[in-house]
């Protein structure tokens, strides 16, 4: 009698949707077409109670842990496995929604953050919003250096952090997301817990690999001025059980797009 054990698979996306309840349709599409385990979303733009559960439901995502806000920002988590232990970490310090963590059966823990966009101007001191990013970050990095369970760590992070993670290094080593101070950060926050990037771990630099595309482009895929803002983070131990890794892009192109594309890591256990 053979005693081998069946290997388990888990997929996990992360999608930055802009408003769940304005893309709805492309959600579903999303989820029918493929298939995840658990969706990590973030800028729901919605509040608790008002959050679209039944059509993830009716697709089997019975588990829903939410931290939701109106209007503005918000983070969720849908699962068609059992979820627990759920937590929301306040790393802006002023009650913002843009954290939501859980626990698995399996003892993986899965964090999902919405981090600053920063504002424009990348000086703390005639730009409140950047500083109060940078200080997310030391905030991130203080976590990070404590963690002592498996975790993926998987959003939107607002900063391209390679020179390969834009369509220009030249004109945008002074835009916010892929300034000097920001890259410096994502990296102290990396080495914090020994992070690995999954998406570099399969597309290793200088490889192509954008997630965000802006809404001023005409023609996004022409124009491919492309960053990598959003990410997903595994604990070592985690990333070599990842199998694979893609970016969706095409659903940048499908009817009332938001502006990220989602991510999908599958690992087998």
């Amino acid at each position: 009698m053979s005693t081998r054990t069946k290997t388990e698979t888990l997929k996990v996306a992360s999608w930055n949707i802009n408003s769940v309840r304005a893309r709805l349709e492309i959600v579903e599409r999303f989820l029918t077409e493929h298939q995840p385990d658990i969706l990590c979303l973030q800028e729901t733009k919605v509040i608790d109670g008002t959050f679209p559960e039944g059509m993830f439901r009716r697709l089997g995502y019975n588990h829903q842990v939410l931290h939701g806000q109106k209007m503005h920002h918000g983070v969720a988590i849908v699962s068609k496995v059992p979820i627990r232990d759920d937590d929301r970490l306040d790393w802006q310090a002023n009650g913002e929604a843009r954290h939501v963590g859980v626990r698995l059966e399996n003892g993986l823990r899965i964090e999902n953050v919405y981090i600053p966009a920063g504002g424009e101007e990348p000086d703390r001191t005639i730009n409140p919003k950047f500083g109060q990013k940078l200080d997310f970050f030391e905030r991130m990095i203080d976590w990070s250096a404590k963690l002592d369970v498996p975790t993926l760590l998987v959003g939107d992070f607002n900063v391209a952090p390679l020179e390969c993670d834009v369509w220009s290094h030249k004109q945008l080593i002074n835009v916010v997301s892929h300034t000097a101070v920001e890259c410096e950060l994502m990296d102290r926050l990396q080495k914090a817990h020994d992070w690995v990037d999954i998406g570099r771990k399969f597309y290793p630099a200088p490889e192509r690999l954008f997630t965000w595309w802006s809404y001023r482009a005409i023609d996004w895929q022409k124009a491919d001025r492309g960053r990598r803002l959003d990410h997903m983070w595994a604990s070592p131990a985690i990333a070599e059980k990842a199998v694979s890794h893609e970016v969706v892009e095409s659903a940048r192109s499908w009817t009332r797009p938001s502006d990220h594309a989602p991510l999908i890591t599958e690992f087998a256990f």
